[in-house]
């Protein structure tokens, strides 16, 4: 492994534990500032929003700056923003912690699928992705159970304290291990200059498979706690293992398909989709079984996160010789699919069709995702190998 690709890991994992640890924290939390758990939730939901924000407009305000010292001012961000959350007397200092944290989320790993594909050779562009996303996927195999005891035992500040001790440890080896110039990173010439990828067609189709795709998944992930203990009949006490055993299917799925990526990213994102689809269905089916829910859920974490390295290879092929403004509102179009799924899912659920309800919204999703990317694929006036160098913008177009 390329000692830059793990800096640019211990930096996701760092991201990834910010985002997530909080959901086992919430009680606490919400005990300690003396608000309801529905005021506590912004905390979550406030952080993703947070993450489209800046994966946009903060990647637009740096683009033409080299991009190591970007990534070195966002894990700045970042510890600064685990701090205020670490330090907050009130609610309103750790939601605002938590949105200068967010902040950094999606440009980190907008500006950092860029770097990371640059310190490879062509052909295993996919794989470079997927290992810096393999720090986002340990962190919720590793970092999240790890986390939640340490909050639970020490106070859940103590959890923010060693996050931010995370993101010093990756300030360090970004600045010590990634390479000062890549080939195929330089700092592009202006924002008008990666402004012109959204002139592709297929940006835009890449984006909306983005969304239904990985917005399917985490639907029906949102509401999976209900799902375990009302319709499976787990109790309380196993959703945290259940939740790791999720994790491990994350993690696996990630290196999975950025392997599987680097061959055909067209085939894969068709195999995973089509494979997520139909065990979301499996799972709507089978939820009322121990033994087939372990293993739906395992495979759903490891299908939904297998589509992540394709996914954002595509988005960056067809953004030509412009990547990283693409390469950032791809990250941002995963937390906007977060939330699309989630409302979709609470909606079925609110509306009195049970707890397996979402799975079948997820299904749905996915399935419009394969639709929008078989559009995307018939229309590309020539297809692009994965290994080839860097397209120019008009093989990214559509047909007229």
């Amino acid at each position: 492994m390329k000692p830059g690709l793990l800096a640019l890991a211990v930096g996701g994992f760092g991201i990834g534990l910010t985002e997530f640890v909080i959901a086992g924290l919430l009680p606490e939390v919400a005990a300690d500032f003396e608000v309801s758990e529905a005021t506590a939730g912004w905390l979550i939901s406030g952080y993703a929003l947070s993450v489209a924000v800046g994966a946009i407009l903060l990647t637009a305000a740096v683009v033409r700056l080299p991009r190591k010292q970007v990534l070195l001012g966002l894990m700045v961000l970042f510890i600064i923003g685990n701090l205020v959350s670490a330090l907050a007397t009130s609610y309103d200092a750790m939601l605002a912690g938590r949105v200068i944290a967010a902040l950094c989320h999606g440009a980190f790993f907008g500006i950092g699928s860029v770097v990371a594909a640059s310190l490879v050779e062509p052909a295993k562009k996919a794989g470079a992705i997927a290992l810096m996303f393999a720090g986002l996927t340990s962190a919720n195999v590793l970092g999240v159970p790890a986390g939640t005891l340490l909050g639970q035992a020490a106070g859940w500040r103590s959890t923010f304290w060693a996050i931010t001790a995370i993101g010093i440890v990756s300030f360090v080896a970004i600045a010590v291990l990634v390479p000062g110039r890549v080939a195929g990173a330089e700092a592009p010439p202006s924002l008008r200059h990666e402004l012109g990828a959204f002139r592709s067609g297929q940006v835009w189709l890449s984006l909306t498979v983005t969304v239904l795709g990985f917005g399917g998944m985490f639907g029906a992930f949102t509401y999976i706690a209900y799902t375990l203990t009302g319709v499976s009949g787990f109790a309380d006490s196993w959703i945290p293992w259940l939740l790791v055993l999720f994790g491990v299917g994350l993690f696996v799925g990630n290196l999975f398909g950025g392997r599987a990526a680097n061959k055909d990213v067209a085939r894969t994102l068709y195999v995973v989709l089509g494979a997520l689809a139909v065990v979301m269905v499996f799972f709507a089916l089978a939820a009322e079984s121990k033994a087939l829910t372990v293993v739906a859920l395992f495979l759903m974490g490891a299908f939904g996160f297998a589509t992540v390295p394709g996914l954002q290879m595509r988005v960056m092929e067809h953004a030509g010789r412009a990547p990283t403004l693409a390469s950032g509102a791809n990250i941002g179009a995963f937390n906007l699919g977060n939330a699309i799924g989630a409302w979709l899912g609470g909606l079925t659920i609110s509306a009195g069709l049970g707890y397996v309800s979402p799975l079948w919204v997820g299904a749905g999703l996915t399935l419009a995702a394969l639709v929008v990317l078989a559009v995307a694929e018939t229309s590309v006036r020539t297809p692009v190998p994965v290994g080839d160098p860097v397209p120019a913008p008009s093989r990214a177009e559509l047909r007229p």
